[in-house]
C-alpha cells in the first residue's frame, strides 16, 4: 500500500446502524433557540404593553377614559397606569432590568384581574391572568440579572 491510499473498510450493516445510539442534539443550540424564543417573547409583551395598553391610556382613548370614569380613578389614576406600563415595557428590553419589569408587570397584572372582577364583573378578567403565565417565565428565566442589578445599585449608593 502506497502512503496515500486509504484502507477501505467495509459499510457497516443494517443492524449494526440501528444499534448505534442516535446523536443528540447539542446542548448549545437549543439553549440558544431557548433564549431567542425568551426574547421574541419580550419583544411581544414588550409591544403590547407599550403600543396595546400604555399608549390608549396616555392618550386619554375614550375607552380607557371611560373605564377609568367608571371606576372614579379619573384621568389621575389613567395616566398613573399607562406610565407604569410604558415603563414595564421599555425596561423588559433592557437586559439588566428585565427580570424586575417581569414581576412589577405581573403585580400590575394581579391588580388588573382584581379591578376587572370588582368593577367589571369579571368581563375580560383572563387577560391579566394570561399575561401573567409569560411574564413569570421571564422573571425567573432572567433572574441572573436581579444580582447584576444589585450590584449596579449597591455601587452607585
Amino acid at each position: 500500500m502506497s502512503e496515500t491510499s486509504v484502507p477501505v473498510t467495509a459499510a457497516p450493516s443494517a443492524s449494526a446502524a440501528a444499534s448505534q445510539p442516535v446523536v443528540a442534539e447539542s446542548a448549545t443550540a437549543r439553549g440558544r433557540r431557548a433564549r431567542i424564543a425568551l426574547r421574541g417573547l419580550q419583544v411581544f409583551l414588550a409591544l403590547f404593553f407599550v403600543i396595546a395598553s400604555a399608549v390608549p391610556k396616555l392618550i386619554a382613548h375614550s375607552s380607557a377614559a371611560e373605564a377609568f370614569d367608571t371606576m372614579g380613578w379619573g384621568s389621575a389614576g389613567m395616566y398613573t397606569i399607562g406610565v407604569l406600563e410604558l415603563a414595564g415595557g421599555i425596561a423588559l428590553l433592557i437586559p439588566v432590568l428585565q427580570s424586575v419589569a417581569a414581576m412589577a408587570l405581573s403585580a400590575l397584572m394581579v391588580g388588573a384581574f382584581v379591578v376587572t372582577l370588582t368593577y367589571f364583573n369579571g368581563e375580560n378578567a383572563a387577560t391579566p391572568l394570561i399575561l401573567i403565565v409569560p411574564l413569570a417565565l421571564i422573571a425567573w428565566a432572567r433572574r441572573s440579572h436581579n444580582e447584576q442589578l444589585l450590584r449596579l445599585v449597591r455601587r452607585r449608593a
